[in-house]
């Protein structure tokens, strides 16, 4: 259930009160394929800049994210690390630098698979770099962790900030 209610935190943030100046799709765990006849790769969350949802949902070509219908990676994808088994940074590591993610997160609240709660990496020349900071430089966000309550729940959370440094509000937060 943390894991749900984290990404949900991530998309709705976002798609309630980021203004990027451009179109942008969040999603939370929808398969992200790759090439065709091959298995996707499914990330918690996924930000691509630059497209917009199709207006159908339920037709086949738009029920995931398929590259060759965005014509491009998302630029960031986040892991939530529940356990020791999902290759967060193994098999899913190698596979989003293929793809070409520009901003990889991992986020690990029991520090099950890293020393750190928040690690992000950014591709250059094909490979994963660790990041010393977590700005996700040329998206105008920074991925940050919060102690507080969402939804009744008091927890420490992946969040947002805005290139000034401002946490990406919830809907609910903007309302208050």
């Amino acid at each position: 259930l943390f894991s749900e209610k984290q990404q949900r935190l991530l998309t709705e943030s976002l798609n309630s009160s980021w203004n990027p100046g451009r179109p942008f799709v969040t999603a939370a765990d929808v398969g992200i394929f790759h090439a065709a006849k091959k298995p996707p790769v499914v990330p918690d969350m996924l930000l691509s800049l630059d497209v917009r949802v199709a207006d159908d949902l339920w037709e086949k070509k738009n029920r995931s994210y398929f590259l060759w219908e965005f014509k491009k990676a998302p630029e960031v994808v986040v892991e939530i690390v529940s356990n020791t088994k999902g290759g967060e940074t193994g098999r899913k590591f190698r596979k989003y630098a293929r793809i070409g993610v520009l901003y990889y997160i991992v986020f690990d609240p029991r520090c099950l698979i890293q020393k750190n709660e928040l690690q992000v990496y950014e591709l250059s020349a094909g490979q994963y770099l660790p990041k010393a900071d977590s700005r996700l430089t040329h998206i105008g966000l920074e991925a940050t962790l919060w102690d507080g309550a969402f939804e009744e729940k008091h927890d420490r959370w992946l969040r947002w900030r805005d290139k000034e440094g401002n946490l990406v509000q919830t809907g609910f937060e903007r309302a208050e």
